[in-house]
């Protein structure tokens, strides 16, 4: 008997955020980029149910890899991250998807939806979508320079996400805290958009 499922949990970072070889560890199969095969192969990771961004590692290798990118690494400044947070409320509230929580990090976002007609990763690539157009639109995409003659830019997201199914209240709820506090994390604040709603359980 399938479990139902109340809410997903879901992350993704910027581009040259978490790359396939970072030395904590990844969800991919292989490096595929040969300017990043010299830092190592991957060490793929099959449990996501936590987080592994605190786990101890090679922070020179890690800031090697970085530096060898095509691209810099993507870092938001304020502007750019409210931006991001406009085009994931437009698209959720347009689609009538139900929001818990949403942290959106000079690096990552994290976000806690309800059930949804959306699957995990389709859900995930709209909302990259949705932010880069919102991106483009404010002139603020960080790769907008770089933009060809028909206005295509470079991706500013790394490909894929982490996701994690919530089949209960209480999970739901300790994924809320964990994202809320997400940006007290890193000396930010507290993080209100209009799109969240209350979890009532």
């Amino acid at each position: 008997m399938r479990r139902r499922v109340h809410g997903i949990h879901l992350c993704w970072g910027t581009y040259g955020f978490w790359l396939p070889n970072d030395p904590r560890g990844s969800g991919s199969a292989d490096v595929t980029a040969p300017h990043l095969r010299p830092f190592g192969p991957t060490t793929k990771v099959e449990e996501r149910s936590r987080s592994r961004a605190r786990q101890p590692h090679d922070r020179e290798l890690r800031k090697a890899a970085k530096l060898a990118l095509k691209r810099p690494a993507v870092v938001f400044d304020g502007l750019q991250g409210r931006a991001v947070a406009r085009g994931f409320g437009e698209f959720l509230v347009a689609h009538g998807l139900t929001v818990w929580a949403c942290a959106v990090l000079p690096d990552h976002v994290h976000l806690v939806v309800g059930p949804s007609p959306i699957r995990a990763d389709e859900l995930a690539a709209r909302l990259k979508g949705a932010a880069t157009e919102r991106l483009k639109a404010e002139g603020l995409h960080p790769f907008g320079h770089l933009a060809d003659e028909t206005g295509d830019v470079p991706k500013c997201w790394q490909k894929g996400e982490w996701k994690v199914y919530l089949f209960d209240p209480a999970g739901v709820r300790g994924r809320i805290q964990y994202v809320e506090d997400n940006p007290l994390k890193e000396g930010k604040r507290k993080q209100t958009w209009s799109f969240v709603v209350t979890y009532s359980g």
